[in-house]
């Protein structure tokens, strides 16, 4: 990064040696010879330390470097100025205006740490503040990401629960299907029965459930033994069994088609009327 340094003062002698002083430091160095002056040249170039006289014609260093906090803030501003402007330049001090006050005549070396030690907290400011920019940056990405996290969650949260609400009307519907409904895993266990298939093979329908019992223990080998021949088949073939004494019309169809579950899905009507419910 380029330091540029801007020196105010109506005495070109001073401004003359100034210049000589600090060239050898590699600075970019602007002049002007009063206060109206110096703010032209800022409107027209980017300066980081500006080092001013206190007593110009027109306006004073104080009321220029006012005007300059102002317009660039950014800037580090310097009154370099005899001893005896030191009450003047005191408030301009104490409200930020003015970061620092030299005196005239001035030693080179300190003066030259002075101005090489304004350009570091120049620096140091512009880099705050783009720290600032950046970070306020990845506070509005975060913002971004949480709010389309939280969109996210509501509509998998919507979604859930009309699964859910699905599941029960899916669950409600095979309960009172008038026809018997078994679900069979790939290793012969019941794994889902309606009300009817609980009616023609439970021994008794108020205490079993079907479920978790082996098919082989339940429905006749018969039946099992033309479900499993079933398997893959994709056609609607049916067949009809003697079960309880009843001629029963059965389906057949593998499962895993729609999901994951491999087995099979066994429909019976055995031509007998569910349970009435009790109101």
């Amino acid at each position: 990064m380029e330091r540029t340094i801007l020196l105010v003062d109506d005495d070109e002698n001073i401004t003359s040696s100034l210049v000589r002083l600090l060239r050898r430091d590699g600075y970019s160095i602007l002049r002007a010879n009063s206060g109206q002056e110096g703010l032209a040249v800022l409107a027209q170039h980017k300066v980081g330390v500006i080092i001013s006289d206190q007593r110009m014609p027109g306006m004073t260093g104080t009321e220029f470097l006012t005007k300059v906090r102002e317009r660039y803030p950014d800037t580090v501003r310097v009154v370099l100025s005899g001893y005896t402007e030191l009450n003047s330049v005191t408030d301009a001090i104490n409200r930020g205006a003015v970061y620092k006050f030299l005196t005239k005549p001035w030693e080179d070396e300190l003066l030259r740490a002075n101005v090489d030690e304004a350009f570091q907290r120049h620096e140091m400011k512009i880099e705050n503040a783009r720290l600032a920019r950046e970070l306020q940056q990845a506070n509005n990405a975060l913002k971004q990401i949480n709010l389309e996290l939280e969109q996210r969650v509501e509509r998998k949260a919507r979604e859930i629960v009309h699964n859910l609400a699905a599941l029960q009307v899916s669950q409600e519907m095979l309960e009172v299907m008038p026809v018997a409904a078994l679900g069979i895993d790939n290793t012969g266990m019941i794994v889902a029965a309606n009300q009817m298939a609980r009616l023609l093979f439970a021994k008794n329908i108020e205490t079993s459930s079907l479920l978790g019992e082996m098919a082989a223990t339940i429905i006749p080998e018969s039946l099992l033994s033309w479900a499993s021949s079933r398997l893959h088949l994709r056609d609607e073939e049916a067949r009809t069994f003697d079960i309880a004494g009843n001629d029963a019309r059965c389906w057949c169809r593998s499962m895993g088609e729609f999901s994951r579950s491999n087995g099979v899905l066994l429909v019976i009507d055995a031509g007998i009327q569910p349970p009435s419910k009790e109101r």
